[in-house]
């Protein structure tokens, strides 16, 4: 049997003594002591940060195709691998928006790596 809640009307489990959606108790005559009500809302995201951490994807995976490019005689196309960073990071977040910039930055990294060893590769 569930006990439902006069507030709003959530069915909780009958063993509860407070509402698990709002709190209200559930039994008459019960005072909570201590009450923490948990919710699953998440936090902002910081456009500002998300656009920085494109500019430093685009920049470091990049950067080796440009140079390989300008240089003809270089290895620095290989540091295009600091590019994988940040989307690598951004991919492990639990927030739905920030883990699709993530992937998109990963894809970014991807054909700039390719294109900088591309460059290496065929001096």
């Amino acid at each position: 049997m569930t006990r439902i809640c006069e507030n709003c009307k959530f069915e909780n489990q009958d063993d509860y003594d407070f509402c698990a959606k709002c709190g209200t108790p559930l039994v008459e005559g019960v005072q909570p002591k201590n009450f923490i009500v948990f919710r699953n809302e998440l936090p902002p995201v910081n456009n500002k940060a998300i656009i920085a951490s494109y500019i430093v994807t685009i920049f470091l995976s990049w950067s080796g195709f440009i140079v390989g490019t300008f240089l003809k005689n270089t290895n620095l196309s290989f540091f295009t691998f600091f590019g994988f960073f940040m989307p690598f990071y951004l991919v492990q977040s639990r927030h739905p928006t920030i883990k699709k910039h993530g992937i998109v930055m990963l894809i970014i990294s991807l054909v700039g790596v390719a294109l900088s060893f591309y460059t290496v590769l065929h001096k």
